[in-house]
């Protein structure tokens, strides 16, 4: 396993939180709000659309490691030598939308690729919740044999909860947690539990089997860089990671 050298603790504390911007945002100011309020709030890791020019710009600005989203492999690696500390492949609820289906051997075959041009650097892969659990979690294996370090799950987007307050918040988060929990029995590296995941139900992806968990909509479409900064400490509060202390 290739494990970005500052994520293992995090993981394997099994309190790794990555803060996401958007793999469609290609917005500076805003990304640059995103990454400053996960730097702030307590974050482990930030997510980013795979640009270079993006890494560019956003690199001076943290000490995070900064993760690079894209579905096309080639856009890999440019960002990656413009400073992109790990890579993912997925963040596909933007793409949901527009009725693009990413489907388990297109997913294997888009992490194969993506190995082949980049052999080293750490490698996450998100299994597409359209697919049935048990489909998921052959995926997650095939995918962990083909080089991916990080299984990411996902669902949020999708899942319509029924009831407001808490029990809307963890019925939004129910497909994400379930497929955290069957992935995680079967391999043998960190999975990412994302979408649809708040404060509340960020303790239940830890106990479901995941070593962190992925946020992006809750923080980046809020309008303020105070109010994502407090998002995100809210965060870090439920997977009890430590404040920073500043002088």
């Amino acid at each position: 396993m290739t494990i970005h050298s500052t994520l293992e603790a995090a993981f394997a504390e099994k309190r790794a939180l990555k803060i996401i911007s958007g793999l469609t945002n290609f917005d500076q100011t805003n990304v640059a709000a995103v990454v400053n309020a996960a730097e702030l709030g307590g974050a482990t890791f930030v997510d980013i659309a795979a640009s270079a020019a993006l890494v560019q710009a956003i690199r001076p600005l943290t000490h995070l490691p900064i993760c690079v989203s894209a579905v096309d492999p080639k856009q890999f690696v440019p960002a990656v030598a413009a400073g992109a500390n790990l890579i993912e492949i997925g963040n596909f609820d933007a793409f949901y939308v527009q009725g693009r289906r990413f489907e388990a051997v297109e997913v294997l075959a888009l992490t194969q690729q993506t190995r082949s041009l980049l052999p080293h650097i750490t490698l996450s892969v998100t299994v597409p919740h359209i697919l049935e659990l048990d489909q998921q979690v052959q995926l997650a294996e095939q995918l962990v044999m083909a080089g991916a370090d990080i299984i990411q799950t996902e669902g949020g987007t999708s899942s319509r909860p029924s009831h407001a307050g808490v029990l809307g918040l963890i019925e939004k988060a129910a497909p994400t947690l379930a497929a955290a929990y069957e992935i995680s029995r079967v391999v043998d590296v960190p999975v990412l539990c994302a979408s649809g995941l708040s404060s509340v139900t960020a303790p239940m992806a830890i106990a479901a089997g995941a070593a962190g968990i992925g946020v992006g909509s809750a923080v980046n479409k809020l309008n303020s860089e105070v109010a994502m900064t407090a998002a995100v400490r809210q965060l870090a509060d439920a997977l009890a990671i430590p404040a920073t202390v500043t002088a």
